[in-house]
């Protein structure tokens, strides 16, 4: 399945994940509230290039680097183009 977006060379699409978050009070915080999360779901991939392989794929959950990327809005959506490299680790 296509994104709509197809990323070049070693870059990835991301759209962050954002979960409500309760203090140990018990308030709900919005997503608005919280710092900003660095944890999203991969959209698309590019091919990789011929000194770097492309290691993820499309539905990996990722944390990537905190001033990372170029954000976009695409379909209404908010997401994120950025390189491999600002991936920090795969969640399992």
């Amino acid at each position: 399945m296509s994104y709509g977006i197809k990323p070049l060379g070693t870059r990835v699409v991301i759209k962050e994940v954002v979960a409500e978050e309760k203090t140990a009070s018990g308030i709900v915080l919005p997503g608005s509230a919280q710092e900003k999360p660095q944890m999203a779901e991969v959209l698309a991939v590019g091919p990789g290039s011929e000194d770097e392989k492309m290691e993820l794929k499309v539905g990996d959950k990722v944390i990537f680097s905190k001033y990372a990327g170029t954000e976009v809005k695409f379909n209404g959506e908010e997401v994120m183009i950025l390189s491999q490299r600002d991936v920090l680790a795969i969640v399992e």
